[in-house]
């Protein structure tokens, strides 16, 4: 069975990562050097990163002969009474995503708003059963979910994936697949790949359960010796994230060439996006996304 997987990066890689200090505030630089380094596409970054200028971004990704990947878009989604709220703001950003399309069809990348969560975040990487929602969180979680794919579909005709992630309220395998049991298709999934292990499980066993659902992957390493002591030493998110939670890809624990391996064989056709979020001032960004570019090429991507 073939397949056709295109490889992109996104701001995260040059330390655009909210609650992460250091990173770039030089988006054409972002840009270029994603360019540079042998991508053909980008995700969008945190809101506010970009300019929301549909003519100007749609220049400059052209100019450099990049795609628009998608954009994350942490919102409240067990509060059901912050749904209308969650559901402009995707639509927002799903109106600027379409309007600056020059090749494929970008995502919201739908997460949990971590923020209203903040036992989530001391306990990232090591969640007991009594840490999630209860019944009525999980119906608005998932009602939300729903909503908001259904609106972005609706108004603008693109898809949502959901970016199962460490610190919210659905980081675990389990939660994802009480997520995915709750909506239906018109959602996806973001599989990314450092957060599912940081999270304890096995990053090839979404592939096999949600295969048709899989529309994007993020391929994101995590250090096994330091997400073990992170766990050990009781660190929340963010401390975990500054001492080096995630590195280089192939320098970590995740066995990508497997996950590579299985994408391929399954006939995926879409993107893999690199996310390196190892610690600023390790190595200028633009040599680790070369180095993130060179580690694809080895895995025949």
């Amino acid at each position: 069975m073939g397949s056709n997987i295109r490889i992109g990066n996104a701001p995260c890689s040059w330390g655009v990562v909210q609650g992460v200090d250091g990173g770039s505030d030089d988006w054409r630089r972002v840009l270029s050097e994603i360019a540079a380094a042998g991508y053909t596409g980008s995700e969008l970054g945190d809101w506010g990163f970009m300019p929301n200028d549909p003519a100007l971004l749609r220049d400059e990704l052209a100019s450099r002969k990049l795609a628009m990947i998608g954009a994350f878009t942490p919102l409240r989604l067990s509060d059901k009474n912050a749904h209308g709220d969650a559901e402009a703001v995707a639509v927002r950003t799903a109106r600027l995503l379409a309007k600056i399309t020059v090749d494929g069809q970008p995502f919201v990348i739908l997460a949990d708003d971590p923020s209203p969560a903040t036992h989530r975040r001391e306990r990232a990487g090591r969640i007991r059963e009594e840490d999630g929602l209860d019944d009525e969180g999980w119906r608005a979680l998932a009602a939300g979910a729903e909503r908001i794919a259904r609106a972005v579909r609706d108004e603008t005709g693109l898809r949502t994936v959901f970016h199962h992630h460490c610190a919210t309220y659905v980081e675990t395998a389990e939660e994802t697949a009480r997520l995915m049991e709750m909506t239906s298709d018109a959602l996806g999934l973001c599989l990314d790949t450092g957060h599912w292990y940081y999270a304890g499980g096995d990053p090839l066993e979404p592939l096999r359960a949600y295969r048709e659902r899989t529309w994007l992957v993020h391929f994101k390493d995590c250090d096994g010796e330091t997400a073990a002591f992170a766990k050990a030493e009781g660190w929340d998110y963010l401390t975990a994230i500054r001492n080096g939670i995630f590195c280089g890809l192939g320098e970590g624990a995740i066995d990508h060439a497997a996950i590579a391996a299985e994408l391929k064989s399954s006939g995926y056709d879409g993107w893999i996006v690199a996310e390196n979020e190892a610690p600023p001032g390790r190595m200028p960004a633009l040599a680790m996304a070369q180095q993130d570019r060179a580690y694809f090429a080895g895995l025949g991507l």
